[in-house]
C-alpha cells in the first residue's frame, strides 16, 4: 500500500473513531437511537455533547445557502469591467478564442458587450457593487466578495451538480447531506437539510439537493409554497392522533423485523423518516405562522410583495417576489430553531437574450430579501454562527449571445466557467473584503483562484471539520466532498 494512501487511511480511522472529533459519537449515537437502543432525550442530549468537539473549532453552526440557478452575470452585478464597456462591439482576438468551448456563442461573429450596470462603492470598505443591486450592496462590510471562482462544467445541470456536490456528476451527496453526515442536526422536530425554491425550477432539480450514496436521511426536504411543507403532512380528516401513533409503532416494529434480516441501513432511515414526520406534524405550524414576527420584519424581508406591473422574464413567476421574501424569512426561521443546512433556490438567471430588461428583474425579486436576511440575523446575534453564501454554477461570458433570432442578437450572454462570482457573510467570514481579480474584460482569474473544491473546503473548515477527514467508503474508495482537491482559501476566515 502506498504511504499516501497509508496515511489517508489512518487518518480517516482517526477521525471515525477518536473521542475528541465527535463525529464518530455521534454517528453511533444516532444509529442506536433509530434502532430504540438509546432513549430520544439521552440521545439528543449525546449528539449535543459529540457537537461541540470537531476536529477543530467550528465558527458556523448552520448555513443558508442561497442559489441563483441559471447564473447571474457577475460583469452586471459584481465585477465592473469599464476596459470591457470601452471595447464594446470588437472581436475578441482568434488566438484567445481559438481552444475554448462555448454553449450557444458562435465564435465566427462573436463581439464583446458592454455592461450598461452602474456600480458604486459601499460601506467603509468601498466594494464596488452594482446598482441593481442596492440592498445589498448596503451590507457590504459584512461580505466577502470572490471575484475569482472558477468551475470544470460550462452546461448548468452539470454546473449544478459541481457547486452541490463537488463533481459535475450524478450520484454524489450535497453539501447539505455532507455536513449533516458529519454533524447531525440540532433540531429533534425538522429535518436537518431543507429546501426553498421559487420560480422556474433549477435544470437540477433534486439530484441538487440528493444524499447520493449516503443514507437517505441525509437528503434535503422540499418544502412547499403554500400548504403543508411536506405532502400528506397533515392526518386525513378523521384520523385520530392516537390511531396514528400506534399505526407508526406497528410499522415501526415490522421495518426492525426487516432491518434484522437484511441489515439494510436504509431501513434504518426509513424508521427515522417516519418518525420525524410524525414530529414535524407539531413543529412546523409553528414554523410556518408568519403571524408570529412584527409588521417591520415581514416588510423587511417583503413578505407581502406584490409583483410589479409588468415584470416578466426567465426569473418571474406569479407570486415570486412575495414568495422570495418569504423563503428567505422562513431559511431564518429554520435555523434559529436548529436546522443546520438551508438552500433557497431562486430560478432563472439564464439571460441568453434580454439582459437588460431582464436581469433588473431577477435582481429586484431576491435583492431587499437576500439584505434583510443578512441584517436581521446580524440584529439577532445569528449572522456569526450563520454562514450565508450566494452563489450559482458559473459566470457569463463578456461576449455578446449571438446565436438567437434576430431581433435577440448581442442582448444576453453565454454561460462562463472561466470566472465568475460568489459572496459570502457571517459564520466566521472575514467581510468588507474582495477574493481574487479577473483581468481586464473578465475573461480570465488572475489572482487568487478560488474552486469549486476550495470552496468546499473553506465551508467544511467554517463548521470545524477538515475537508480531508470527512470521508464515507463506497464500492471500496474514500469519498469526500472536495473529491480530490480542494485547500481552505484562508484569507476569508475571521
Amino acid at each position: 500500500m502506498s504511504s499516501w494512501r497509508k496515511k489517508i487511511l489512518e487518518s480517516r480511522r482517526d477521525f471515525l473513531t477518536s473521542g475528541a472529533s465527535g463525529l464518530g459519537g455521534i454517528a453511533l449515537t444516532a444509529m442506536l437511537a433509530e434502532q430504540g437502543l438509546l432513549g430520544q432525550a439521552k440521545a439528543a442530549e449525546a449528539v449535543r455533547k459529540g457537537m461541540q468537539s470537531t476536529h477543530f473549532p467550528a465558527k458556523a453552526k448552520s448555513c443558508i445557502f442561497l442559489f441563483m440557478a441559471g447564473a447571474p452575470s457577475q460583469i452586471d452585478l459584481f465585477d465592473p469591467k469599464p476596459k470591457l464597456t470601452e471595447l464594446n462591439g470588437q472581436p475578441m482576438p482568434e488566438s484567445m478564442l481559438e481552444k475554448v468551448r462555448f454553449a450557444f456563442i458562435k465564435k465566427e461573429s462573436a463581439v464583446l458587450m458592454g455592461s450598461n450596470a452602474k456600480f458604486r462603492r459601499h460601506g467603509e470598505s468601498g466594494i464596488r457593487i452594482s446598482d441593481y443591486l442596492p440592498n445589498i450592496g448596503g451590507c457590504a462590510d459584512d461580505i466577502a466578495l470572490i471575484r475569482s471562482m472558477h468551475t470544470e462544467a460550462f452546461n448548468h445541470h452539470p454546473g449544478q451538480l459541481m457547486m452541490n456536490s463537488g463533481v459535475p456528476t450524478f450520484g454524489r451527496p450535497s453539501m447539505g447531506s455532507w455536513i449533516n453526515y458529519g454533524l447531525g442536526s440540532e433540531s429533534e422536530d425538522l429535518p436537518g437539510y431543507v429546501v426553498l425554491t421559487a420560480g422556474r425550477g433549477t435544470s437540477g432539480g433534486a439530484s441538487n439537493w440528493s444524499s447520493g450514496f449516503l443514507p437517505s436521511s441525509y437528503e434535503g426536504v422540499l418544502f412547499r409554497n403554500q400548504g403543508d411543507p411536506v405532502l400528506h403532512l397533515s392526518n386525513p380528516e378523521g384520523l385520530p392522533h392516537e390511531c396514528q401513533r400506534r399505526s407508526l409503532e406497528a410499522l415501526k416494529q415490522l421495518n426492525r423485523q426487516h432491518y434484522k434480516q437484511s441489515r439494510d441501513p436504509e431501513i434504518l432511515s426509513r424508521i427515522a423518516s417516519y418518525e420525524l414526520a410524525y414530529r414535524m406534524q407539531a413543529a412546523t405550524p409553528e414554523l410556518i405562522d408568519l403571524s408570529q414576527e412584527s409588521e417591520k420584519t415581514l416588510e423587511m424581508y417583503g413578505v407581502n410583495r406584490k409583483d410589479p406591473e409588468g415584470s416578466r422574464g426567465r426569473g418571474f413567476s406569479n407570486g415570486v417576489f412575495a414568495t422570495y421574501g418569504r423563503n428567505c424569512l422562513l431559511a431564518r426561521r429554520l435555523v434559529e430553531r436548529g436546522v443546520r443546512f438551508v438552500n433557497v433556490y431562486h430560478a432563472s438567471w439564464d439571460h441568453h437574450s434580454s439582459l437588460d430588461s431582464q436581469l433588473p428583474v431577477n435582481c429586484q425579486i431576491v435583492d431587499q430579501p437576500v439584505a434583510a436576511l443578512i441584517q436581521d440575523l446580524k440584529q439577532r446575534g445569528m449572522l456569526d454562527e450563520t454562514l450565508v453564501v450566494w452563489a450559482a454554477e458559473f459566470g457569463r461570458t463578456p461576449l455578446a449571445e449571438n446565436n438567437g433570432g434576430e431581433d435577440e442578437i448581442n442582448t444576453g450572454r453565454d454561460h462562463h466557467p472561466f470566472a465568475f462570482s460568489v459572496f459570502m457573510a457571517g459564520g466566521g467570514i472575514q467581510g468588507g473584503q474582495v477574493i481574487g481579480r479577473t483581468d481586464d474584460i473578465g475573461w480570465g482569474v488572475e489572482e487568487e483562484g478560488v474552486s469549486i473544491n476550495d470552496f468546499h473546503a473553506t465551508i467544511l473548515h467554517l463548521f470545524g471539520i477538515d475537508h480531508l477527514r470527512l470521508t464515507h467508503r463506497f464500492q471500496g474508495r474514500d469519498f469526500r466532498l472536495t473529491d480530490v482537491g480542494g485547500e481552505v482559501v484562508n484569507k476569508l476566515l475571521a
